[in-house]
């Protein structure tokens, strides 16, 4: 009468097992702990990973800097009173740094 009372116990249980061996096959843990093994590797796609950061952030900011100059020129040529003389200045010393 016991094993009765746990036939659906056993089978929750197995149904949940399953459910967690899928999420873990989803979460690719097998790659990871894989990676974790080879420590040269996973230095390697952090090097590279470091990398494309670096240069992402430094073409984004590049960018960035130019549009916000090329408004600021372009607020100038409204000639707003004390505006214009403040950003004026702004772009003439950004100018002398970068040269001609």
């Amino acid at each position: 009468m016991e094993s009765e009372s746990h036939g659906p116990l056993l089978t929750a249980l197995r149904e949940r097992i399953e459910d967690l061996a899928v999420k873990m096959e989803k979460m690719k843990l097998a790659e990871y702990v894989e990676l974790l093994g080879n420590p040269w590797r996973l230095m390697y796609i952090n090097l590279l990973a470091g990398l494309a950061r670096g240069v992402g952030i430094a073409v984004g900011f590049t960018v960035l800097g130019a549009v916000v100059l090329y408004f600021l020129k372009k607020i100038v040529m409204l000639n707003l009173p004390w505006i214009g003389g403040f950003i004026a200045e702004i772009v003439r010393v950004v100018q002398l740094k970068v040269g001609p």
